[in-house]
């Protein structure tokens, strides 16, 4: 892989190296993995997320659904419209908060198709760490609004309100926060974690694992020895929030990863755990820190757990495809295209087959959701009536 490097990247990363070794040296040469991860993305001003690198796209480091399709957000908008809907009965504000909204194209497209359904939504909010995201998503939003002469008030905030009422939605973000690594070595687990040795950054076994802290399968079965994978408790202790503060409504999120019988596979030996830059898939995690991103897979048993321990009415997750095809999607592809004419409805096709496609992004990805007080916006209805969210529960 030749990947040609400006001499302020190459500076930008080995500064950021710099101080992840000091960090490394005062901490008596070990951190564990999550700080290394919590510094590569977000260390103010270096990090991959906090820098102003291009990050998504066709010229960035990796594509999302709604770069790839505006069906996405559209299909989004037949699970969201009822909950909407049951707001705006009950003389709430239509509003929908957004995590980690990227360039904007999944707000703007879902801003776009509730216009083309007439219906009108009061308010689209966005937590966004990243300064160079958020002034894109700026710019594309309020045109967007601008465009569609809308009175959607959006806004920047920096966490979730308290009691919110609405719709929370988080598309590719619990894969960016930061995991714990463990190592299996002679019956025990142990912290796997990052050193710093003759210049370069490495692995280092830590402490023994507290036992408390391991998933039930991690207990029971039998794995080879040096296997690796991930604990994620900083992604559990997030959940725990977001659920928390979520009074009624709906929590929507789509991201690629496994339950936990999947999730820890005997064979699945290294883990989840990818470096991406430039298109190009990295499995040296410690390589050009501050210019790739890391992502790790999401366990969704304990995602779901977290909800559910914070009096979500009910959880629900299925695969991509599935969510897609049962909210519409290709019912709303035909309203934007006529299969007849190849020249306007093959990029429609192709977008579709990618969101769509076992090969693509079909079948890793999931869509979760739970739902708090759902009952209160639509009386006698469960989370599992909402279009997208009609097939079969795989949690």
């Amino acid at each position: 892989m030749d990947i040609t490097l400006t001499s302020l990247e190459t500076e930008h990363s080995e500064l950021l190296k710099a101080k992840i070794a000091s960090q490394i040296a005062s901490n008596g040469g070990w951190i564990p993995f999550s700080r290394y991860m919590e510094m590569a993305l977000y260390e103010p001003g270096m990090g991959y997320y906090s820098a102003g690198a291009h990050k998504l796209g066709s010229g960035g480091d990796f594509t999302t659904a709604p770069e790839l399709s505006p069906l996405f957000g559209a299909a989004i908008c037949s699970t969201l419209i009822p909950v909407l809907e049951g707001l705006k009965a009950q003389g709430l504000p239509t509003q929908i908060l957004e995590f980690g909204a990227g360039t904007g194209k999944l707000a703007t497209s879902i801003l776009m198709r509730l216009n083309t359904l007439g219906f009108r939504l009061d308010r689209y909010d966005i937590v966004e760490i990243s300064p160079d995201l958020a002034q894109r998503q700026q710019e594309r939003i309020f045109n967007t609004i601008t465009q569609l002469n809308s009175k959607t008030q959006c806004d920047w905030v920096t966490s979730l309100p308290n009691d919110f009422k609405g719709v929370i939605l988080a598309n590719e973000v619990i894969d960016a926060i930061p995991c714990d690594v463990i190592i299996y070595r002679q019956g025990f687990w142990y912290w796997y974690g990052v050193s710093f040795k003759h210049g370069k950054l490495a692995w280092k076994v830590g402490n023994p694992v507290n036992q408390a802290m391991l998933p039930e399968t991690l207990l029971i079965s039998s794995f080879p020895e040096g296997y690796v994978t991930e604990l994620h408790a900083p992604a559990n202790a997030w959940m725990h929030h977001v659920a928390k503060q979520l009074h009624s409504g709906l929590f929507l999120t789509s991201d690629y990863g496994f339950p936990e019988g999947e999730y820890y596979h005997p064979q699945r030996i290294s883990g989840t755990l990818m470096a991406h830059h430039r298109h190009h898939a990295i499995q040296d995690l410690f390589h050009l820190p501050g210019l790739c991103d890391i992502t790790t897979h999401v366990q969704w048993s304990q995602i779901a757990q977290n909800a559910l321990a914070e009096n979500a009415d009910d959880v629900f997750l299925t695969n991509q495809a599935a969510y897609l095809l049962d909210a519409g999607i290709g019912e709303i592809a035909l309203e934007e295209g006529d299969p007849s004419n190849p020249e306007t409805f093959l990029p429609i096709s192709n977008g579709l087959q990618k969101l769509l496609s076992e090969a693509e992004m079909g079948e890793l990805f999931k869509a979760f959701a739970f739902s708090k007080n759902l009952q209160v916006l639509l009386p006698g209805a469960t989370l599992e009536d909402l279009p997208g969210l009609r097939g079969r529960n795989r949690i």
